[in-house]
């Protein structure tokens, strides 16, 4: 059975409202009404309805005032405006405050009830909508990992098949694509999953001391030596180490670490002792070491050596189908973090992440994401609420020449195609309509 939509009325006419009821009785509405407009704000930040028809003249404050406060709350929600005196400047602004229709009074009881049975199955689309995203969340989630782009599904099962037998594997990959995510994926899938996982990042490490703590050193080693120090492959003895940013090591601990991977056997600096370790090597880099072995910044022998496994990490902009999702999870994860009632974005917001380069890649959109929860205040992440070089990449689009309802319609339309590159699907989602819808509103203005 379909959801209840909620619908509240505004109108300072009691027999408004009850035509109002009337009409839409047994259309599958939860109807709450109010005949003073403060009041009827008050019900809708209570109950948070999908459908709020107003009456454009009413007493104390105006349908548009009221709109604005409304959009505020919940950009989502579709307002109807109701008026006995139509111009087509009122509903156009209308329209750029944010209403989804604007009704003439008196009301043409069909046209109306059919106008509002669309709204409401539009609202009923989102709910399930909501939901399948919900169900594909759980779906899409890969320990730690999300993603449903065949991409990615790609790199889930690669790490699946790799993570109960490597030795040593390479991820690559470019700032932020995850790769630290995908070393912790191998090591809880593996035989020592209960054993440790330690991290050593290459390009953090002063290079006079990249030996000391991969290896350890004993007292007197050198100045400044004045303890015994056991190095991380001793540490991860039995488990896994994850070598960051490999390709910043320097070319003589690269010689070692061969060694070591080839013998299972350190040795202290500054002791001639050779000690046994068990260890899985996971190495990262965002260099293409190919690249740096001409350059003879890497072994050659070292990069076959790590590679017999090698998992690629995608770029977000080559995976842009799994940006909502990503968004998703970031806003659950953030709101819960903050303590905030952050429900989502709205359309307008995602359509400038949609359109961003993401050159930080996933570490970006989480950071992007965490601004976002933090600045909002009205349950739902807006332009304003985005990090200010986001904000500056909105498009600003031109008002259309024909300021009827329908040239307003075909400007949001042409608008929406254009910042989505064309791309039916996105524009749809920007604009909350099916594509189908889309393809319908594109036929009827013309539209190619």
């Amino acid at each position: 059975m379909s959801a209840l939509v909620k619908l509240v009325a505004i109108d300072d006419d009691p027999l408004s409202l009850e035509l109002v009821g009337e009409a839409l009785s047994g259309e599958r509405l939860e109807i709450f009404s109010s005949t003073d407009p403060e009041e009827g704000f008050d019900i809708v930040l209570r109950e948070r309805p999908q459908i709020v028809l107003l009456d454009l003249m009413m007493p104390n404050i105006t349908g548009m005032e009221l709109l604005e406060r409304v959009v505020q709350v919940d950009p989502s929600i579709d307002i109807v405006l109701m008026t006995a005196h139509y111009s087509t400047e009122s509903a156009v602004e209308a329209i750029k405050k944010g209403a989804s229709d604007y009704v003439n009074k008196p009301i043409d009881i069909p046209s109306f009830r059919q106008r509002v049975q669309k709204l409401a199955e539009g609202a009923r689309r989102r709910q399930r909508a909501k939901e399948l995203d919900s169900e594909l969340m759980e779906t899409c989630q890969f320990e730690g990992m999300v993603g449903r782009s065949p991409l990615m599904w790609d790199v889930f099962a690669l790490i699946q098949r790799v993570a109960p037998h490597f030795r040593n594997c390479l991820v690559t990959g470019t700032t932020g694509t995850g790769k630290e995510l995908i070393a912790k994926a191998l090591h809880r899938l593996s035989p020592v999953s209960m054993r440790p996982f330690v991290v050593c990042n290459s390009a953090a490490v002063v290079e006079t001391l990249v030996e000391s703590e991969l290896f350890g050193h004993v007292k007197g080693a050198f100045t400044g030596a004045t303890y015994d120090k056991t190095g991380l492959f001793e540490q991860a003895n039995g488990g896994v180490l994850f070598l960051d940013e490999i390709g910043d090591m320097p070319m003589a601990t690269q010689a070692k670490l061969l060694r070591v991977l080839q013998n299972q056997e350190i040795q202290r600096v500054g002791s001639m002792a050779v000690r046994k370790v068990d260890v899985r090597v996971v190495a990262a880099t965002n260099y293409n070491l190919r690249d740096r072995i001409g350059e003879k910044l890497f072994r050659e022998d070292l990069y076959y050596r790590l590679s017999m496994v090698e998992l690629h990490t995608p770029n977000l902009v080559d995976r842009k189908e799994d940006l909502p999702l990503l968004e998703s999870y970031f806003i659950k994860k953030f709101a819960s973090q903050y303590c905030k009632d952050v429900s989502g974005m709205t359309h307008r917001a995602q359509m400038v992440l949609a359109n961003h380069p993401w050159p930080g890649n996933v570490r970006e959109l989480e950071n992007v994401i965490g601004h976002g929860c933090m600045m909002a205040v009205d349950g739902k992440i807006d332009i304003h609420d985005l990090p200010q070089y986001l904000r500056g990449n909105a498009p600003a689009v031109a008002a259309p020449d024909d300021q009827s309802l329908d040239g307003q319609e075909r400007h949001l339309l042409l608008s929406a195609l254009q910042n989505a590159g064309n791309n039916q699907v996105q524009a749809a989602k920007a604009l909350g309509i099916s594509r189908d819808r889309l393809r319908y509103k594109m036929k009827k203005f013309n539209l190619r």
